[in-house]
């Protein structure tokens, strides 16, 4: 009598304590029709880490991770990819961020794709409201609502600028998915769009009217109204936008950061947003996260803190799960697979 066959083993370690990030049992139904009755998917019921990169690793996920082939979670923990080290090759994040996992993943042979497309639709919905937060007064009209004040003269003698879409010109650090799908919504209203990427020669979405590699980010931030950071973090990234890009800026010019705090000079946007030469700065993302207690930017009038919540939709599991069931096949078919992280480039 010959022995059953070996199952192949698929981890999913996507238990977030947070809802909007926590993978919904019918997902877990479609991965595993996907694959077949050969493979056994063994999903992890212990809390998994889904703010930033993800964590260190659950016991849980370390030992399902023992002999899999393929694992499904918040960034690659570094004691999962330990348990894993042989048997592993190709590991999922469910987050666009994957600076974490670089260190202990550069160099295993192992694939890595991320979820940075994923993300890019709600996330370039969330930088169009702050935009319009900002350049339509909203921010000076809660501040007056909030003192029940009657605030109409504050609107209509100047003291406020009102200014259209149509009129902007809109920069975008990161023309990926995100800085993309980013650009197209402010190419729909009207506004001028340039961008700035690694790889210029790729190019933008069409009628974007130019696109520079990195060392054109002053350039970028001279002739944008709104300078939206939407790059991956990477050792060239980090730091990026100084105090030299943020002078560039036109007086009364919007930051909005959707990307890392790591490539925003904090400090040196606060002393501008002081000195009143910006308008004001939308921020989801920040150097220390959470937000540490009784920073500037908590009670700052000119600045909108947003918990690193951008990307949340209640469709983020649909899309999540059509790009893991697509690349199930394509792994199994032997075909490129899509998002697959450039581990050298750290995006």
């Amino acid at each position: 009598m010959s022995a059953p066959p070996v199952s192949r083993r698929l981890v999913v370690d996507l238990a977030s304590l947070r809802a909007a990030w926590r993978i919904p049992k019918t997902s877990v139904v479609q991965i595993q029709n996907a694959l077949g009755a050969a493979w056994d998917v063994m999903e992890v019921k212990a809390p998994a880490v889904s703010d930033g990169d993800g964590g260190s690793g659950s016991p849980e996920a370390i030992s399902a991770a023992r002999g899999a082939e393929i694992y499904l979670g918040f960034g690659v923990p570094s004691g999962v990819a330990a348990a894993a080290k042989g048997t592993l090759r190709w590991a999922h994040s469910a987050t666009a961020g994957i600076g974490a996992s670089l260190a202990h993943m550069s160099g295993s042979g192992v694939l890595l794709t991320n979820s940075a497309g994923v993300h890019a639709e709600p996330m370039a919905d969330w930088v169009v409201a702050a935009i319009g937060y900002f350049t339509r007064g909203l921010d000076r009209m809660l501040a007056a609502q909030r003192q029940g004040r009657w605030a109409k003269e504050d609107f209509t003698d100047g003291a406020i600028p009102m200014r259209e879409f149509r009129e902007l010109r809109l920069g975008v650090f990161g023309l990926g998915g995100i800085g993309s799908a980013v650009a197209r919504r402010g190419l729909a209203l009207g506004m001028k769009v340039s961008g700035v990427r690694r790889r210029a020669e790729r190019g933008g979405p069409k009628g974007v009217e130019w696109v520079g590699g990195l060392a054109d980010l002053p350039r970028l931030a001279g002739g944008s109204d709104v300078l939206v950071i939407a790059a991956p973090h990477t050792a060239e990234t980090v730091g990026a936008v100084d105090r030299r890009v943020l002078e560039r800026l036109p007086h009364q010019a919007l930051v909005v950061n959707v990307s890392r705090g790591s490539l925003l000079d904090e400090a040196a946007l606060l002393e501008l947003l002081e000195l009143r030469r910006l308008r004001g700065a939308a921020l989801d993302v920040f150097a220390t996260e959470p937000l540490p207690a009784g920073h500037p930017f908590w009670s700052h009038a000119r600045v909108l803190v947003a918990p690193h919540v951008s990307a949340v939709s209640g469709q983020f599991w649909e899309r999540e799960t059509a790009l893991i069931v697509e690349n199930i096949r394509s792994y199994l078919a032997g075909a490129p697979l899509t998002n697959l992280v450039d581990l050298e480039a750290g995006y």
